[in-house]
């Protein structure tokens, strides 16, 4: 176990914790609503620190990243817990946990993954995901810092459900952020995760207004947050607030958890990627291989990235970092440069 950041203490052994929006008030022996940060006579404690559930090297395409680095391959560790209960998570194994798994599993330390990053051939640094990040904040962040020292990325995947303070201590470490916006309606957010939208809408834009590299993925789930109008005020905020470039990943829903509606059909993907593509350059379908996921020029139309599931071959952008026929400059990170 390892003392939390971010809380306060308060009367009679109890805390405050406040790393994410729910603020959590935690009496002795209790734990917060993420299941990871447990209080011991007036301390809190992360308790999934080093505790990992999985460590694979993965394509980056896969966190979903397609304007990062395309075609290389990033070490993925996840934890245990998660601050949000979404009905329909696809990793509720691992988020959605009894407290007693952690003294199930050894601890790794942050030295540990850094060395395996810095070994594993075509790898550009850590990728935080499979659970939400934010819940394992401490070992997170000591691992980003051991690896910026070594010249490496750190690309957290997230929910975004975390305060400003936190999140503006991460900033500083990270590379790339991907996050889950999962709709555009607090009520959603309230019935399906339990959490509610401005939070993640403030990570946002503070990971946009920071200059590191930013991408959203949206899982679209029959009935639930598949309207046009909802669909096109999202589309419009992510316009006003982050910018036209910001790359945009549709995900298709499939049934798991507690939500057995039927997948979505391809023919829902398919209308929403062209709405979005209305407003902005970047947008992909995620997990759908019947749909091509190819990288163009919004300028002249030529191929940027061919992409065939997570393979991605760069073929259209030069080593100046533009396109190669019309000399656009292409939105995205390459071969260790900002470009």
């Amino acid at each position: 176990m390892q003392e939390a950041s971010y809380y306060s203490k308060l009367e009679n052994h109890i805390v405050q914790c406040q790393l994410c929006p729910h603020c959590c008030i935690v009496e002795s022996g209790q734990y917060g609503k993420c299941k990871t940060r447990v209080n011991r006579e007036g301390i809190l404690y992360s308790e999934s620190y080093g505790i990992l559930s999985s460590i694979s090297s993965d394509p980056v395409e896969k966190k979903p990243l397609y304007h990062f680095h395309p075609g290389r391959s990033i070490l993925s560790i996840g934890s245990f817990g998660c601050n949000l209960t979404c009905d329909y998570c696809q990793n509720c194994e691992i988020t959605q946990i009894n407290e007693r798994i952690f003294s199930q599993h050894p601890s790794r330390e942050p030295e540990d993954m850094v060395q395996k990053a810095r070994l594993h051939r075509n790898n550009i640094g850590l990728a935080y995901t499979y659970n939400e990040p934010t819940v394992y904040y401490e070992y997170m962040i000591r691992c980003a810092e051991q690896l910026k020292e070594h010249q490496l990325s750190n690309v957290m995947i997230s929910n975004g459900y975390i305060n400003k303070a936190p999140l503006e201590g991460l900033i500083p470490v990270m590379d790339a952020f991907n996050v889950d916006l999962k709709s555009f309606r607090n009520l959603f957010y309230l019935k399906r995760s339990g959490a509610s939208l401005h939070p993640v809408l403030k990570s946002i834009e503070t990971i946009a207004k920071s200059g590191k590299h930013l991408e959203l993925t949206f899982l679209i789930i029959p009935e639930f947050n598949d309207s046009d109008i909802e669909w096109n005020e999202m589309i419009n905020w992510i316009t006003d607030h982050c910018s036209p470039h910001t790359v945009l990943h549709v995900s298709r829903y499939y049934p798991y958890y507690k939500v057995y509606k039927p997948p979505t059909p391809l023919t829902t993907i398919q209308r929403f990627l062209e709405m979005a593509r209305e407003k902005l350059e970047y947008v992909y379908p995620g997990n759908t291989p019947q749909l091509e996921s190819h990288t163009y020029c919004p300028a002249c139309g030529s191929m940027l990235i061919e992409r065939f599931l997570y393979d991605a071959s760069v073929t259209g952008i030069g080593e100046d970092g533009n396109c190669m026929q019309c000399k656009l400059k292409f939105q995205g990170i390459l071969n260790q440069t900002t470009i």
